[in-house]
C-alpha cells in the first residue's frame, strides 16, 4: 500500500523547487552532526522505513555521520551508498511497510511491526532531520521515539522503538485493552493515563501487577518506573475501582509480594529484601520446614531437593528472553553453583566494588536459583532477575534477540565481581618474562590475580593460558599467563580458508596449474606464498610473485609480505608467476589481444597475462620476442611439431629448457633454445614473427617493437601480444582463459555427523599459530609502533567447571552468517591432558553436564538448553516453560553453542589438590 502526501498531511507544504542532491545531503549531515553534539534523554527521533530511506541515499548519497542510537549503526549498514547519477528523486516518505495495521492502543500513536531490525527494516533519525525531510518529501506517517537512558553505573542512551504495551483489565467489566507508554515512565503516569481513558478518579482506582491473570502487588502512586516495577511487555494489569476510593490497604501492599514466594528461604540466606525494605525473616530451611534460628546444613538441603526432585521447572518466556533462559538453565545445573547459592552467601557479598552491583546481581541469580530449585515443576517467570539485567547490562534491555554465550559471559562476570572477597584492590606492575621459566611467571601472574580477584567464579570456572606474542620485525617476544573464564573455538572452517591460485612457469618450463591451498583467513601474503610454494615444490632458487588479474590486465601486484589476505576477495582471480630469484632488473609484462572482426577490426584482450623479469642492461625488442617465445613454449600444440616426443601428454609437448641457456641481448640465437619443437620446425624467436607493442601503464598508447628496437630502460615494460591465425594455430590459448576464482561459492552439503569436525580439531585450531588480525594489532615495545604480531595460545591451567563456546556467527561490515557445522563433542571422558603444558601430573578429565543450544539463522531463531540432574544421572530439555527428559543420544546436534563441563577427579588427586591449597601453593 502507497501513502498519499495527502492522507498525512504536513504543517509546512512540500518544496516547489527540489533541491539538488547534494544540498540535501550537506544539510542533513549538518543536522546529524548537531544532534550527536546535544544527546539528551527526552530528545525525539522518528522512524523510517529503510526501504525509502535506501533509495533517498542512493538519490543524494552516503549522509555521513548517521546516528546510531541502537545495537546497530544505521550509516553501518548502509555504508557504501554513493550518489548515483541514475538514480531517481524518491517519492513520498512511505512508511507503510513496517506500521501495524489495526492499532488499538488508547491514547497513543502508531505502532510498528515487532522484530524490526534497525538498519535493515529502518532507520532512526533526529527530530530536525525528520521536519527537513517530511518538508522535502512529505508523506508518513510520522513515528516518533523517546531517547531515554539506561543503565545504573554507565548510562547508555538508546531510542525505545518499542515502548511498553500492558493489557489492562477492567475488574467491573473483564473489558481488555491495550495502553502503551514508555518503560522509564513512572507508576503516577500510568494511573494518569489509565483513569483518563477509564474516566475514573485516581483517588479511587487501583492497579494490580496482574501477570500471568494472577494478583501479585499493587502498583502504589509513585515515581518508580514500570521497568523497575518489573513490568514486562504484552503482560496484564488489572484496574479495580472502589466506591469510597479508599485504597490505603493497597499501598502497603505495594511493599510485598502477595503471592507466597516458591521457597520459603529468603536470598543470600538473609533478610528478604523488597523494593528496597528488609522484612524481619529469619533462617528457613529450604524446602520449608518450621522457623528455625539455625541454618540447615547444605549437605541437608542437598537431601532435601535430591528427595523432591529439584530442577526441573522451567522459565517463561517474558518476550525474545530465550537467551537468557538457556543461560540461566545452564548455569543453575552447575553443580558447585547450586550447592554455593543454597547456603548462606551473604558474607560474600561486596557492596563496595566499583566493577560490581552492589551485590544485587549475585542476591538476584541466588533468588532465582532457589525458585527454580524448589520442589515442583512451575515456570517461574524471572522477571525481577530480567529487570536487574536491564538495570547493570541495558545491551540486554529491550525485548529483541541476544546472544546467549554474550549474556554467559556478563553473568560469570557480574557474579565474581558480586561476590569477590577482595574489598580493596591493590595495585600490582606487571613484569616482563624477560626469559624466566614459565613456571616462574605463570605462578607470579596467578598470584598477581588472585591478590584483586578471589570469588567462587574464581575458584570454579577461572583457569589460565600462555599467550606468546611474537614481532614479525624485530623478533621481540612477549610472554604473558592470562586468566580465562571460557574458551571461545573457532571453527576450523572459520579460521582457515582454501584459495585457487594458477601458478605460471615465467621461463617456459611447464603449463599453467591452479593450485587450492589452504591458509588462515587472517594471515598474510606471505602464508600464501609458502603454501604454494610447498604445493608446487618451488625450488631453492625460485620465488613467486603474486598478482591479480582484472579484465585481462594485471590489476595489482602483491608484492607486500605482511599484505593481509583479507584484502583479497573470492571472486576475485590471483596468480602466481614462477620467477628464477637474484638480480632482477626489468619487469616484463605481455597482454595479449585478438582481432575482433565482428566491430570493425577493434583489438580486445584476452587470457591472462605473462610476467617474467629481464636481466640485460640494454633492451631490444629481440630480448622480448625471445622471452615471449620461451614462456608460450609449453603452449605449443603438439600437431605443430613434425618430431614425436616420448614426453607427450595429453596433446602437449613436454618442453625442457637449459636453465644455463645464455639469450644475446643483441640478437636471438636459436641455438640458445633448447627445445625439440623449436628446432625442428624453425619456428624459434628468429624464424618468427610476433605482433609486438609496447604500451604505457594505462595501456592505451601503443607502438610496434622491431627486433632491432632499442628500448628505453624502465622498471616496468608493458606489451601487447597481437594474437593472429597463425599463433591460435600453433599455441593452445584455452590454457590463458578462464582463470579460477580464489574461492568458488555455490551450493555445498552440510556435513553429515560421520563428516562433522571434532571438539578437538576446534580446541587444536584455537591453539594454532596465527597473525593477528589488523584490526588487532599489538604495541612492540622494542619497535615502538604497532604489528600484526604473530599470537600462540596455549593451556597452562584447567579450571573445574570448563565452558567452550562454538563460534558459530561470524560478523563483518557487509556481512553476517552463521555456521550449522555438527561438532562432535564427547559426553563423557573428555581427556584434555595432553593439552595443558603445564606437565603437573594431573590427568584432565571432564564430563558433559548442560548445553546452550541455538536454532535458526541470524536476527532470530531459538535457544534452549540441555541440563543434566547429577543425582539422578538424567539429561532434561528445558525450553522456556516447557522441561521433558531426553536421551543421551538426543542431546548431540548441529544446534549446540556452548558446552558446560565438570572435570572429574580420582580420589588420589583430590586428596593432592586439597594438600596443595592446604599450603597455598599453585
Amino acid at each position: 500500500m502507497t501513502i498519499a502526501d495527502s492522507v498525512f498531511p504536513m504543517d509546512n507544504g512540500g518544496s516547489c523547487v527540489p533541491l539538488p542532491p547534494e544540498e540535501e545531503n550537506r544539510i542533513v549531515s549538518e543536522l546529524i552532526k548537531e544532534s550527536e553534539l546535544n544527546l539528551r534523554e527526552g530528545n525525539l527521533y522518528y522512524v523510517i522505513s529503510n526501504r525509502w530511506f535506501s533509495s533517498w541515499q542512493r538519490y543524494v548519497g552516503d549522509c555521513g555521520g548517521m546516528l546510531s542510537t541502537g545495537e546497530q549503526s544505521s550509516i553501518d549498514q548502509n555504508a557504501g551508498v554513493v550518489h548515483s547519477e541514475n538514480a531517481d528523486r524518491p517519492g513520498p516518505i512511505d512508511n507503510s511497510d513496517i506500521v501495524t495495521n489495526g492499532n488499538n492502543y488508547e491514547g497513543n500513536d502508531l505502532d510498528i511491526h515487532r522484530m524490526l531490525v534497525e538498519g535493515t527494516d529502518y532507520v532512526l533519525v533526529p527530530q530536525k532531520v525528520w521536519e527537513r525531510l517530511s518538508e522535502w518529501y512529505r508523506g508518513g506517517p510520522a513515528l516518533p521515539r523517546r531517547l531515554i537512558s539506561q543503565g545504573a553505573a554507565q548510562k547508555q542512551y538508546s531510542v525505545e522503538v518499542y515502548p511498553l504495551i500492558l493489557k489492562l483489565t477492567d475488574a467491573r467489566d473483564n473489558s481488555v485493552s491495550t495502553v502503551k507508554l514508555s518503560k522509564k515512565a513512572n507508576i503516577r503516569e500510568l494511573y494518569e493515563l489509565v483513569c483518563k481513558i477509564k474516566g475514573v478518579e485516581q483517588k479511587k482506582a487501583c492497579i494490580w501487577d496482574y501477570f500471568n491473570l494472577n494478583k501479585h502487588t499493587v502498583l502504589a502512586v509513585s515515581d518508580q518506573t514500570l521497568e523497575e516495577a518489573n513490568l514486562v511487555m504484552d503482560q496484564d494489569i488489572l484496574l479495580e475501582v472502589s466506591l469510597d476510593g479508599d485504597h490505603s490497604l493497597g499501598n502497603e501492599l505495594a511493599l510485598v509480594p502477595l503471592e507466597p514466594p516458591r521457597s520459603s528461604m529468603s536470598i543470600a540466606g538473609g533478610p528478604t529484601l523488597s523494593n528496597g525494605h528488609a522484612s524481619v525473616s529469619s533462617f528457613n530451611s529450604y524446602q520449608g520446614s518450621s522457623v528455625s534460628s539455625s541454618l540447615t546444613t547444605v549437605d541437608d538441603k542437598y537431601d532435601n531437593y535430591r528427595g523432591e526432585r529439584g530442577g526441573l521447572a522451567g522459565l517463561q518466556n517474558l518476550g525474545n528472553t530465550c537467551f537468557m533462559n538457556s543461560s540461566i538453565q545452564c548455569l543453575v545445573h552447575t553443580p558447585p553453583l547450586v550447592e554455593y547459592f543454597l547456603q548462606d552467601y551473604s558474607e560474600d557479598i561486596n557492596m563496595d566494588n566499583p566493577l560490581g552491583m552492589r551485590g544485587e546481581l549475585a542476591l538476584a541469580f541466588g533468588d532465582l536459583l532457589r525458585k527454580l530449585w524448589s520442589a515442583g515443576r512451575t515456570a517461574v517467570a524471572p522477571r525481577a532477575f530480567k529487570g536487574k539485567l536491564a538495570r547493570f547490562a541495558p545491551q540486554f534491555s529491550g525485548y529483541n534477540q541476544h546472544d546467549s554465550q554474550e549474556l554467559l559471559a556478563f553473568l560469570l562476570d557480574g557474579l565474581h565481581e558480586d561476590l569477590n572477597r577482595v574489598k580493596q584492590k591493590p595495585y600490582i606492575e606487571m613484569k616482563d618474562s624477560d626469559g624466566r621459566p614459565d613456571e616462574e611467571i605463570a605462578y607470579e601472574c596467578w598470584k598477581n590475580h588472585m591478590a584483586r580477584n578471589d570469588s567462587l567464579i574464581v575458584d570454579v570456572c577461572q583457569g589460565q593460558y600462555k599467550s606468546t606474542l611474537v614481532c614479525p620485525v624485530c623478533g621481540k617476544i612477549s610472554i604473558t599467563f592470562d586468566p580465562f573464564m571460557y574458551l571461545s573455538l573457532p571453527l576450523p572452517s572459520t579460521v582457515t580458508r582454501s584459495m585457487t591460485v594458477t601458478v605460471f612457469y615465467s621461463d617456459g618450463s611447464g603449463l599453467p596449474m591452479p593450485y587450492t591451498v589452504t591458509v588462515l583467513k587472517h594471515g598474510c601474503c606471505r602464508d600464501l606464498s609458502n603454501a604454494l610454494a610447498a604445493a608446487c615444490c618451488l625450488k631453492s632458487d625460485e620465488m613467486l610473485l603474486l598478482a591479480e588479474v582484472y579484465e585481462h590486465k594485471i590489476y595489482r601486484y602483491l608484492e607486500t609480505p605482511l599484505e593481509p589476505l583479507a584484502s583479497i576477495k573470492d571472486d576475485e582471480h590471483i596468480v602466481a608467476y614462477r620467477l628464477k630469484s637474484g638480480a632482477r632488473k626489468t619487469k616484463l609484462e605481455i597482454m595479449h589481444r585478438w582481432l575482433d572482426n565482428v566491430k570493425g577490426g577493434e583489438r580486445k584482450l584476452f587470457g591472462t597475462p605473462l610476467v617474467t623479469y629481464l636481466v640485460e642492461d640494454t633492451l631490444y625488442g629481440a630480448n622480448i620476442e625471445t622471452s615471449v617465445h620461451k614462456m608460450l613454449l609449453p603452449l605449443r600444440r603438439a600437431s605443430a611439431s613434425t618430431k614425436s616426443h616420448d614426453g607427450k601428454e595429453n596433446g602437449f609437448v613436454s618442453v625442457d629448457i637449459d636453465e644455463k641457456s645464455h639469450i644475446s641481448n643483441t640478437q636471438c640465437e636459436p641455438s640458445n633454445l633448447t627445445t625439440t619443437s623449436t628446432e625442428q620446425d624453425g619456428t624459434a624467436c628468429g624464424d618468427s614473427s610476433f605482433q609486438l607493442f609496447i604500451t604505457n601503464s594505462s595501456g592505451l598508447g601503443c607502438e610496434p617493437i622491431e627486433k632491432d628496437s632499442l628500448l628505453k630502460q624502465s622498471q616496468h615494460i608493458r606489451v601487447f601480444l597481437d594474437w593472429t591465425d597463425k599463433e591460435h594455430d600453433l599455441y593452445d590459448a584455452s590454457y590463458l582463459r578462464d582463470l579460477p576464482e580464489v574461492h568458488k561459492t555455490g551450493f555445498t552439503v552440510k556435513k553429515t555427523r560421520q563428516e562433522a569436525i571434532s571438539l578437538f580439531s576446534c580446541l587444536e585450531a584455537f591453539l594454532t599459530e596465527e597473525p593477528l588480525g589488523p584490526d588487532d594489532m599489538w604495541y612492540c615495545p622494542r619497535c615502538k609502533e604497532h604489528r600484526q604480531a604473530t599470537k600462540k595460545l596455549d593451556l597452562w591451567k584447567l579450571p573445574e567447571i570448563l565452558v567452550f563456546h562454538l563460534k558459530r556467527f561470524s560478523y563483518s561490515r557487509y556481512l553476517k552468517n552463521k555456521l550449522d557445522t555438527f561438532v562432535n563433542f564427547p559426553i563423557h571422558n573428555l581427556d584434555l591432558t595432553k593439552y595443558v603444558i603445564s606437565k603437573d601430573g594431573q590427568s584432565y578429565m571432564y564430563e558433559l553436564y548442560a548445553i546452550s543450544n541455538h536454532y535458526g539463522g541470524l536476527g532470530g531463531g531459538h535457544y534452549t538448553a540441555y541440563a543434566k540432574l547429577i543425582d539422578d544421572n538424567k539429561w532434561y530439555h528445558f525450553d522456556d516453560s516447557h522441561v521433558s527428559p531426553v536421551t543421551e543420544a538426543e542431546i548431540k546436534s548441529s544446534a549446540a553453542y556452548v558446552l558446560f563441563y565438570q572435570r572429574v577427579r580420582s580420589k588420589p588427586q583430590m586428596e593432592g589438590e586439597a594438600s596443595v591449597a592446604h599450603t597455598g601453593s599453585f
